[in-house]
């Protein structure tokens, strides 16, 4: 698949269909630029995976014509790939100051510091990659430096959104560029890939200030101490919440590295240095329980985040009490109401009030609702509209919002669509492979890597290891050992367990023909059948099971 100089082609790997892991690909005259390279959350169905990224072998594949890749802003499911991805990407990168903070960060962690070519582009700046010819907007989000783009080309001007609002008073950052959207609206925009995270919401998303103010009246009440669960990225929030703190007398204590890690990005390229210094866990926990607030990481139920582990009493440093109260300032990412729901009954468990979005105003989108979409289709005016970012219910009310705007196509895609963007209209004209990779440890794995379903497997039915040792004819010289963890405890009812599935072995071995007794490998599977049989007639389990055999010599 080679793009010709008279289209472009829009290959989204991720974040279309799905909220998160955004990974879009555009290609034109023979070469391929990659914008932003994101995180999504872990399924429960893949223990131990906490994130995921997109699979990304179409583009590596063709990584020999690949130009570059821009971050157009510093939230995970649009940078948090790039150290797992590049090694396999090896591209130049380019993105604002701010991002490129947080993005060096995480390089030297990943062991790529100094390998990676990297470009900083400043604000409203211009960049040549490949053929592409790119002019960033800035916009309004809850981050400092989010980044439209405009993507011009020998066959047409793309502007791609990134994540975006319309914020009159953002407390981070600059207003959003009108005049360079007008701007570009008025030389003619061929096709604008856009957010839809809000695409079903009416009316306005509204603004960070209104947030400030509700959360400015709501703690007023408060005597003891309070703390705010939100993103540790959503540097804007984390402004709001400082402002109010300090307007009631209180310092501000971070709890969770990545609040660190983006804090210590923004004051280094000029945010929240209007603010006192943040104090450390430590620090907060000798203050008076009215005189501090603080901010933790795990708003979605992260079960190794900052407040996870409070609300377990298994955090080194920090304890809530009653009477305490918890703030959820942010919203709940779809898939994530399980693990939310659960956080927060641990903490009203333990006597501490919590309040989220259905009790107060405490917190706003950083996506447009319809009315701001609306706003926007009338300053672009674009030939084609490509909803991206949401679920297929977003996508679909994008979608019809723009053919009320006037857009002549609105197609609606899946992450794998080769999309082709031409004046005579879009097509999709091939589909590649798409698909998401499990961050395991260090390693990216498949998701039907045989390792993810033999662990999914022992999370739902144990496992088993049965030691035999047997003289050289295959008959026992010992009683059987048996081990199961999470199938064998230490309760009477279990030792009777475990002694049945020991007679069925030996019933088993007893059984068993003078070939498979002469053959370790025919007698361990015989055995690794009987364990399992037996376990799954008792106790209705499939145990993960291991056979250790020891053949003595006579």
């Amino acid at each position: 698949m080679i793009p010709g100089s008279d289209e472009v082609l829009f290959v989204p790997l991720g974040g279309t269909g799905e909220i998160g892991m955004n990974f879009n690909v555009y290609g034109h005259d023979g070469q391929w630029m990659v914008i932003d390279c994101g995180v999504t959350f872990g399924d429960p169905s893949y223990p131990g995976v906490d994130v995921m990224t997109a699979d990304p072998t179409f583009i590596e594949n063709r990584r020999d014509k690949l130009a570059g890749l821009l971050v157009t802003h510093a939230h995970e499911d649009h940078v948090g790939a790039v150290a797992h991805l590049w090694p396999r990407l090896k591209c130049p990168i380019y993105a604002t100051p701010f991002t490129m903070a947080v993005l060096r960060r995480k390089l030297e962690e990943a062991g790529l510091a100094g390998r990676v070519p990297v470009h900083e582009v400043p604000l409203s700046g211009h960049v040549s990659i490949g053929p592409f010819e790119l002019t960033l907007v800035v916009l309004t989000h809850s981050i400092p430096e989010p980044n439209g783009v405009i993507i011009r080309t020998a066959a047409g001007t793309i502007f791609h959104t990134g994540d975006w609002k319309l914020d009159p008073s953002p407390l981070i950052g600059e207003t959003t560029d009108d005049a360079a959207l007008r701007a570009v609206g008025a030389e003619g925009v061929l096709a604008m890939i856009g957010d839809s995270t809000n695409a079903t919401v009416e009316g306005g998303t509204g603004s960070e200030a209104e947030v400030r103010d509700s959360l400015m009246n709501l703690i007023e009440g408060y005597q003891e101490r309070v703390a705010f669960a939100c993103f540790a990225s959503n540097i804007a929030r984390i402004q709001t919440v400082a402002e109010v703190a300090h307007a009631h007398g209180r310092a501000v204590g971070l709890a969770g590295r990545s609040l660190w890690r983006m804090t210590d990005a923004a004051r280094a390229t000029g945010y929240l240095r209007d603010l006192p210094p943040f104090v450390r866990e430590e620090e907060a926990m000798l203050l008076p329980r009215g005189k501090v607030a603080l901010i933790c990481t795990g708003s979605q139920g992260e079960q190794r985040a900052a407040l996870s582990r409070i609300a377990r009493d298994d955090h080194p440093n920090i304890t809530l009490d009653g009477g305490d109260t918890v703030i959820f300032s942010s919203r709940i990412i779809p898939g994530n109401e399980l693990p939310i729901g659960r956080l927060q009954n641990q903490l009203v468990s333990m006597g501490v009030r919590v309040i989220t979005e259905n009790d107060h105003f405490v917190h706003v989108s950083g996506h447009p609702a319809r009315d701001e979409l609306r706003q926007m289709y009338q300053w672009i005016r674009p030939t084609i509209a490509v909803p991206v970012h949401g679920e297929a219910h977003h996508l679909r009310a994008h979608s019809e919002l723009a053919k009320e705007c006037q857009v002549p196509h609105t197609p609606i895609i899946e992450n794998g669509d080769v999309l082709r963007l031409h004046p005579d209209g879009p097509e999709i004209c091939g589909k590649v492979q798409a698909g998401r990779l499990a961050v395991d440890g260090r390693d990216l794995i498949r998701l039907d890597d045989s390792n993810l379903r033999e662990r999914n497997h022992m999370l739902w039915n144990g496992s088993a290891t049965l030691t035999l040792v047997i003289n050289c004819k295959g008959f026992a010289v010992s009683e059987p050992q048996l081990t199961a963890p999470g199938l064998l405890g230490d309760s009477e009812e279990d030792f009777d367990l475990m002694d049945d599935v020991i007679d069925d072995v030996l019933d088993a071995l007893s059984k068993a023909k003078a070939n498979e007794r002469r053959d370790d490998d025919l007698l361990s599977e015989r055995l690794r059948r009987a364990v399992r049989k037996s376990f799954r007639a008792r106790r209705g389990k499939n145990p993960k099971t291991e056979i250790h055999l020891v053949r003595l010599d006579d």
